[in-house]
């Protein structure tokens, strides 16, 4: 094992520097002046380049590289172009909320995406089963703007239940007030592919030659669906949960936009319109880890669920 978590961690660093590379190309070579944007429709030409100056954007591309390239390497970003505050209070004070948000969502989609998809592959064919999955094929084809909106208007302006804005310092009033609305509107969106796909997992092990000689034997139904055939499906839902991850995070940005949730990735946003390059390319970054990162500890999930797997 320790020798697979080395060769592992090894080859993260190629990726990860061409991840880099990736993101240093598209801004420099691609993106739009970030003196223009920071100094606005009215700044002189005289200003614009004394912003360049300022940010050291007047200097040639490889000095700017090895720059990014040590800011990398230190996990030092330096400060916001746009708000002159350091990147990693941005993370520190930032990253809370999100978290806030994506985890309920994360920990509620699994846990219940699971029982319903195995309760509807075991009733294969039967009208809860094709009535559940007419259900999540419409639930699919909206758009989750739609449900944001939607949901806005009936939960928040129309019966009052939750507030449509706002957010606090306490932990708990956060999770009381401000996250149920925005985590039941993920769940409505995410649900519905996630039960669609694991039930495809457990309806692949549910026909295996072992679930047959089990009930020959017979096991009960209980001890067949959660002993062996929900074991088994273990691996590819693992799989998907590990490139689930970061798109919810990535998700979580949308939710922080519409809710007014001061989180990372509406942050995020403002710096995209802002061209503020250092908070962009340490997000860009630390998912790229954060996704690799992530793969490793499904792959390592992978043999304490089934034992019979070999990490090579």
């Amino acid at each position: 094992m320790a020798a697979y978590l080395i060769r592992r961690l090894l080859q993260m660093v190629p990726t990860l520097l061409g991840a880099v590379l990736l993101v240093y190309v598209l801004f420099y070579f691609f993106g739009e002046d970030p003196a223009v944007i920071l100094g606005g429709q009215n700044a002189t030409a005289a200003q614009i380049e004394a912003i360049r100056q300022q940010l050291g954007l007047d200097q040639p591309w490889y000095v700017q590289l090895g720059i990014y390239l040590k800011q990398v390497a230190t996990l030092n970003w330096g400060r916001s172009w746009a708000t002159n505050e350091a990147v990693s209070n941005i993370f520190a004070t930032r990253l809370p909320a999100t978290l806030t948000v994506m985890l309920p969502i994360l920990i509620l989609d699994t846990l219940l995406a699971l029982p319903v998809a195995m309760w509807v592959a075991y009733r294969r064919g039967s009208f809860s089963d094709r009535a559940i999955m007419v259900g999540a094929t419409v639930a699919l084809s909206i758009s989750f703007l739609v449900y944001i909106i939607v949901g806005q208007y009936l939960f928040g302006f129309q019966l009052g239940w939750f507030p449509v804005q706002g957010w606090s310092d306490s932990l708990w009033t956060n999770l009381a007030v401000y996250v149920p609305l925005p985590v039941i509107l993920a769940l409505a969106v995410g649900l519905a592919p996630q039960t669609r796909l694991y039930r495809s997992f457990f309806l692949d092990e549910l026909g295996q030659d072992y679930v047959r000689t089990a009930r020959a034997k017979g096991l009960t139904e209980k001890t067949v669906l959660f002993k062996h055939v929900l074991r088994n499906a273990m691996i590819p839902i693992l799989t998907n949960l590990g490139l689930a991850l970061p798109g919810i995070f990535v998700g979580s940005f949308l939710i922080e936009v519409f809710f007014s949730i001061p989180g990372l990735g509406r942050e995020v946003i403002l710096a995209v319109n802002r061209s503020d390059y250092p908070v962009i390319q340490a997000t860009t970054v630390y998912l790229a880890l954060l996704t690799m990162l992530i793969n490793l500890g499904v792959d390592i999930l992978y043999k304490l669920v089934d034992p019979r797997v070999v990490l090579k």
